[in-house]
């Protein structure tokens, strides 16, 4: 287990002044069996109003509205939080899982990924949880990691064709893969010790509990991991969403995003 201190950091920045600016945020780890939030403290700036509830898929979410012009946007997340080695987390509610068996937008097949998985079906692999293991390690030995040649639009399809892409990649593709068996599994997006940057992997669904693997590194997750959010994609984990309106025209934004995690002995 390992005891570790976080900061999570977003600022948006706008090239002309805003207003009627709602947001959703979806940046605050909770607590569950591999988990346990210590201390959680959060500041938005600006928070003319905020609220803070659970979305569908039970991920801790701050909801808000700023009517005021603005220019920058500011969220700043700080924590303790303790971490147990063990990866799996019971299911609250099995019957949800079915819902993680479907395929979206984002992790659908096309040519080059029914050919990918077609090459893989005879290879061995017993259990849910040993396949899923089985298709992250064969995606980790074919996909190269690159950042740049990817956005956050790509699909699984298109990231199986170049063979590259990063974590919401990886990610992506092992989902379409294990979707392509009707094993339910999710997309999570969190913080690890080591990147200055949220990270993205999968829980697979197996036995009552869900076993989180990271494709980007070919490993099943330890304690260095802490958990955000899940969904069917990285759709429904956005860390920041909203809409607003330019005070003189269509404004523009620039996103910067940092994370640190130390451990604390």
């Amino acid at each position: 287990m390992k005891r570790l201190r976080f900061q999570y950091h977003m600022s948006l920045s706008f090239d002309m002044p805003v207003q009627e600016h709602h947001f959703t945020l979806k940046c605050l780890p909770q607590s569950d069996d591999r988990q346990a939030v210590e201390s959680l403290t959060y500041d938005v700036y600006p928070n003319y109003f905020i609220s803070r509830s659970k979305d569908s898929f039970g991920n801790d979410s701050i909801y808000g509205y700023c009517k005021e012009e603005h220019q920058r946007f500011l969220i700043d997340v700080r924590g303790m939080i303790q971490v147990e080695s063990a990866p799996a987390v019971s299911m609250a509610d099995g019957s949800r899982a079915d819902i993680y068996k479907y395929q979206t937008e984002h992790t659908r097949p096309g040519a080059a990924l029914r050919e990918y998985h077609a090459a893989l079906l005879q290879a061995s692999g017993e259990g849910t949880l040993r396949r899923a293991e089985y298709l992250m390690h064969r995606l980790h030995r074919d996909m190269a990691y690159e950042q740049g040649v990817t956005t956050v639009a790509t699909t699984a399809e298109e990231a199986m064709r170049l063979r590259k892409g990063v974590c919401q990649d990886y990610a992506h593709v092992l989902l379409s893969l294990c979707r392509m068996e009707k094993i339910p599994c999710r997309y999570v997006v969190g913080m690890m010790l080591g990147e200055g940057l949220s990270h993205a992997w999968v829980e697979v669904c197996d036995a009552g509990a869900w076993a989180a693997l990271d494709p980007t590194n070919d490993c099943i997750i330890d304690d260095g991991y802490i958990k955000i959010s899940c969904g069917r994609d990285y759709k429904d984990c956005l860390l920041n969403q909203g809409i607003f309106t330019g005070s003189s025209g269509r404004a523009t934004q620039k996103q910067e995003i940092s994370v640190f995690v130390e451990e604390i002995v």
